[in-house]
């Protein structure tokens, strides 16, 4: 099973996570809930800093893929930075115990607080993508006395071959400042008393499962920093964003980051450049699942549906780029398979995890896992049709343990009044 973690497996019937049987941790802490393999998170990140070894660099987290305190704290203790999209992502990182010095900003619309912020708190840097956004951040850094360190993030105009919701790098897209423009860029920015022209970023697209896109934009980049050595601007870090991507389908491989952050070693050797690589997809994907309940079975005009339930308030990703999850059962019963759509109790036609899927013949109270949903899950859950959010598990150490409590009704009005 590929498109889980090498911790998940089944033991006589029944899906495991390490020692943990999952359908145990359903029962006590009821569904929908998503659960995480600390292992599998940390051999994760592990597998791109070995590829790494030997090259100044710095693994910075995508918090957005899965900012789950526990995740975070367990990166943090394992040496990881932190690639961030707004001020609330800085925060969850610090209480998390992560370092601000490990933190770099990214993100096309940080606010002028957001930066204040960042700047207080001491991050190292920030992935500045315009002009704009530069003479703001110069602003804020002049009032409070400091110097800020910024990357231009740069559109390299690579196809990413990726979703167009998730593709970034070419040069429709809002995203950073065009490579044929940036070193006239960088020579303003130079001439801005609180920048620090320090480095180079870009990222192009996530989930791909070539590595070429992504080697073909550093190139580009490594032309860049050349290009401005010439013009006196001494690059000090070049961040190649993330984007390596996970195999969904039970046929689908993927990269290894090993082999992937190897290339990238390679390609800047004998350069005097720190490296930042900012994974998030490919370090937690495969390491979670969303546990959920089948509620009925129903056909209509022919059609089978499952009725779970897990929701598109919980999991939007089917329904919002219409991605693939397998969906397996936690206990194995040897019933054979049935194609149906698989689906939740929102109402909305689009409330869906799989459609026309050959899935396991399971039955109202069986347990069934949705796959590859440590990453972009948790995070863009909702409350619609006041839905309490799911709780979260991490299993660590032989054991597992709520890492996020399951909302509550009060939960859904906290903060309103009549």
């Amino acid at each position: 099973m590929d498109f889980l973690g090498k911790s998940f497996s089944y033991r006589q019937g029944s899906l495991y996570c390490g020692n943990t049987r999952l359908s145990d941790v359903a029962d006590e802490v009821g569904t929908p809930c998503y659960l995480y393999s600390a292992t599998d998170i940390v051999s994760r990140f592990n597998a791109y800093a070995a590829g790494l070894e030997g090259q100044r660099h710095r693994i910075c987290y995508a918090v957005k893929a899965n900012s789950n305190l526990a995740v975070l704290g367990l990166l943090a203790r394992a040496g990881a930075g932190f690639d961030i999209v707004s001020g609330g992502e800085l925060f969850r990182v610090l209480k998390a115990g992560g370092s601000a010095s490990a933190v770099v900003f990214s993100g096309v619309g940080k606010t002028a607080d957001e930066i204040d912020y960042a700047l207080r708190e001491g991050i190292h840097s920030f992935n500045c993508e315009s002009e704009a956004e530069l003479a703001l951040i110069d602003a804020k850094a002049a009032r409070l006395g400091k110097r800020a360190a910024v990357a231009l993030r740069v559109n390299p105009d690579v196809n990413a071959a990726t979703h167009p919701y998730i593709s970034t790098g070419l040069r429709e897209h809002k995203f950073g400042i065009p490579i044929s423009q940036v070193e006239d860029v960088y020579e303003r920015a130079k001439s801005l008393r609180n920048i620090d022209p320090a480095g180079v970023s870009c990222h192009i697209g996530s989930q791909l499962l070539e590595t070429a896109p992504l080697l073909e934009a550093l190139d580009a980049l490594l032309v860049l920093v050349d290009q401005l050595s010439s013009r006196g601007i001494a690059v000090r870090h070049l961040d190649v964003g993330g984007g390596l991507g996970v195999p969904y389908k039970a046929d689908q491989k993927s990269p290894c980051p090993t082999e992937y952050a190897g290339c990238v070693r390679e390609r800047v050797a004998g350069r005097d450049l720190e490296i930042m690589l900012e994974p998030g997809r490919s370090i937690v994907a495969e390491a979670g699942v969303l546990l959920s309940r089948v509620l009925y079975r129903k056909q209509t005009g022919g059609k089978e549906f499952v009725i779970v339930d897990a929701a598109m308030n919980d999991m939007l990703r089917p329904a919002l780029y219409s991605a693939h999850h397998e969906i397996i059962p936690l206990r194995q019963k040897g019933f054979g398979t049935i194609h149906a759509d698989v689906v939740g109790p929102v109402c909305e036609t689009g409330d869906f995890l799989a459609r026309e899927r050959e899935i396991a013949n399971v039955f109202p109270g069986d347990l069934v896992a949705i796959c590859t949903a440590g990453a972009y899950g948790f995070v863009s859950a909702s409350n619609y049709n006041a839905r309490p959010r799911p709780a979260e598990v991490l299993v660590e150490n032989d054991g597992w343990r709520v890492t996020r409590e399951r909302e509550t009704y009060e939960d859904l009005i906290r903060g309103e009044s009549l």
